[in-house]
């Protein structure tokens, strides 16, 4: 059995996109820029805000860096009206794999703070032990450094760990870190998008996950 489950956070664990969709289009106008579609923000996905808005919009890293705030500021209010639940099984499974002795970790483009703010909202803080954010890191997804980063930290090898995600930022993390890498499909990218990206299985439910982890 794998030592180690690093998952992604956004369209894994929490369907974030609606609020994560409605945060941007509230952004562009707050910050007067133009609207963008709901297909060309979900292409974002998974990548820091820094990063997302100036593939959405040709801006600098300041004007970057004052989008990535205001998304920030507007996104307690959409999260508060709107709410973000969890994907069916994810909860159960993890509990399932903790109990099996797996160790459960975080491996995130989210900003620290919210995602521990989720996790604990969700009840998963007792069971998932490390967070890896967007501030902790240098080189985002995908880089495998949030991968490495968590390896180092519980002196783990590639061959240890199974990296989770849904799109094809987590999977080629995953793989330029060595490591096992398995798609869901119910996220923010697609089938075929993870099939390019070259993961190793894909599931359709969370709970196909667990027998694929005893492998």
């Amino acid at each position: 059995m794998k030592k180690i489950v690093i998952l992604d956070f956004d369209g894994t664990i929490a369907d974030t996109k609606p609020v994560i969709l409605n945060t941007f289009h509230r952004t562009f106008d707050a910050m007067h820029l133009p609207q963008h579609s709901d297909e060309e923000i979900a292409a974002t996905i998974g990548l820091p805000l820094v990063e997302a808005f100036p593939v959405l919009e040709p801006m600098d890293k300041e004007k970057a860096a004052e989008c990535t705030a205001t998304y920030r500021e507007i996104f307690e209010d959409v999260n508060r009206e709107i709410g973000v639940p969890m994907f069916p099984h994810v909860a159960d499974t993890l509990r399932q794999l903790h109990a099996k002795g797996c160790t459960l970790t975080i491996a995130t483009s989210r900003g620290y703070k919210s995602a521990a703010d989720f996790l604990r909202s969700f009840a998963l803080d007792d069971i998932i032990t490390l967070i890896v954010a967007a501030e902790d890191v240098r080189h985002a997804k995908p880089d495998p450094e949030p991968v490495l980063k968590t390896l180092k930290h519980y002196h783990l090898q590639p061959e240890d760990a199974i990296v989770v995600g849904d799109t094809h930022f987590d999977i080629l993390m995953g793989r330029n870190a060595h490591c096992m890498t398995i798609g869901v499909t119910y996220g923010n990218g697609s089938r075929q998008s993870l099939i390019e990206a070259g993961a190793d299985a894909i599931v359709d439910d969370f709970a196909e996950i667990a027998p694929l982890i005893e492998l």
